[in-house]
């Protein structure tokens, strides 16, 4: 009987220092996609027109809701100023001043948390 009983507490010793094999962890993991993001400007006159290419789901109806992979927003600086945000492709600015300008594009989270993507495109008005 005593046997038994050494037994059984080894075997319950064995299974406590084990954790019954399995592991848990408490970290959270990160999401790896990376959406893609080219920038171009075309100029005419004093118009001049944003076309991004990007395989991120630009979505105005979860706009500033629960983040999804693969979707998200797009956040705008032109000369530095104001961010904007954009949930389409195409962004037409209308008489800009001559001279050297610069947007940065950066994509976004529908909560606004960043894809950590940007790009800088400069360009002139003559």
């Amino acid at each position: 009987m005593k046997i038994v009983k050494s037994m059984c507490l080894i075997a319950a010793v064995a299974l406590l220092i084990s954790g019954c094999g399995s592991t848990k962890s408490n970290k959270t993991t990160e999401s790896v996609y990376k959406p893609t993001l080219d920038a171009s400007i075309e100029i005419n006159g004093d118009t001049a027109t944003l076309k991004l290419t990007t395989d991120l789901k630009l979505s105005r109806e979860h706009y500033d809701q629960v983040r999804k992979e693969g979707e998200g927003h797009v956040h705008l600086s032109f000369d530095k100023g104001e961010k904007e945000i954009l949930t389409e492709k195409v962004k037409v600015y209308e008489h800009v001043s001559k001279g050297q300008h610069e947007i940065k594009v950066s994509l976004h989270n529908n909560d606004h948390t960043p894809y950590d993507v940007s790009k800088t495109v400069t360009f002139e008005v003559k």
